[in-house]
């Protein structure tokens, strides 16, 4: 069975929020190449503890009004997570939620308090489409959509080495992305990123990045040089002049920080982004 509806949410409880999960096996993992699990630092993560978790957390308004469609967020957790934690330590449901958008925010897991970028299942042609259609079959059983409703639009978001996986989501995923909002995340699969900003002029890449380690701030200005070569147009801004409106004025856009890389996700930049895309209808 490819989805199934399992007990009370361990995620922090939000006024104004329905959470619950499913299992999906669509999900990043358990996959073959992660069968003996994954060495890194001389340290081996395990298969049985860190790639064999299937959970998707699924969180919608209380007053979701998704007849026909219904548009969605998937947000991807970085390094040494999982989707409970990044769900309440980054205040994600609580942005979520007081945003107040006609949507639901999906958490799939993917490598499971590791230090992994690997995406799993999830980089593999078509497995994306599958994973939404097991969200909207528990949408369904929950009674939050119609019986005939379709997925709407679908964002994606991500901290840290999510990058990997969004970007391969965007490559195979076999669904339509309108959005990727990137927190301190482009660390590669530039490229990926690139073609797709060339597809479609309606997309919109949203990358807040800060001055930790090497990766992000690096890689923002070599696909910067990228967009110049293709005369492609974005705007760049420090966080501390950023206006909301802005998010909404530019569909590519660079926001540096300078908060480290753990906090840029609170203090409601999700919210901001959530409000501004014009992806996203108000609720009720």
């Amino acid at each position: 069975m490819a989805v199934a509806i399992c007990g009370p949410s361990f995620a922090q409880d939000v006024p104004g929020a329905v959470m619950f999960h499913i299992y999906s096996s669509h999900t990043s993992f358990p996959d073959s190449a992660r069968r003996n699990g994954h060495l890194y630092d001389s340290v081996l993560y395990t298969t049985a503890e860190h790639y064999n978790d299937s959970t998707v957390l699924i969180i919608a308004p209380k007053n979701l009004d998704a007849k026909k469609k219904v548009d969605m967020v998937f947000w991807f957790h970085g390094w040494r997570n999982s989707v409970d934690n990044a769900a309440a330590y980054y205040e994600l449901t609580k942005q979520f939620i007081e945003a107040k958008r006609n949507a639901v925010l999906v958490l799939a897991e993917t490598a499971k308090n590791s230090p992994d970028s690997y995406g799993g299942k999830l980089e593999r042609p078509g497995d994306f489409k599958a994973l939404v259609a097991d969200v909207m079959q528990g949408l369904r059983s929950k009674g939050l959509v119609s019986a005939g409703c379709q997925p709407g639009h679908i964002l994606l978001g991500g901290h840290s080495g999510a990058y990997e996986v969004m970007a391969m989501i965007i490559k195979n995923g076999g669904m339509p992305i309108d959005e990727a909002m990137l927190f301190d995340s482009l660390y590669g699969k530039t490229e990926i990123f690139m073609d797709w900003i060339k597809a479609d002029k309606n997309h919109r890449f949203i990358h807040l990045y800060t001055d930790f380690g090497y990766g992000p701030k690096e890689e923002s200005a070599h696909m910067n040089k990228l967009l110049d070569t293709a005369h492609i147009s974005y705007f760049m801004v420090e966080e501390k002049d950023l206006k909301p409106e802005m998010y909404e004025k530019y569909p590519l856009i660079y926001v540096h920080s300078l908060k480290q890389h753990n906090d840029i996700v609170n203090q409601d930049n999700f919210r901001l982004m959530l409000e501004n895309t014009p992806f996203l209808k108000p609720g009720m």
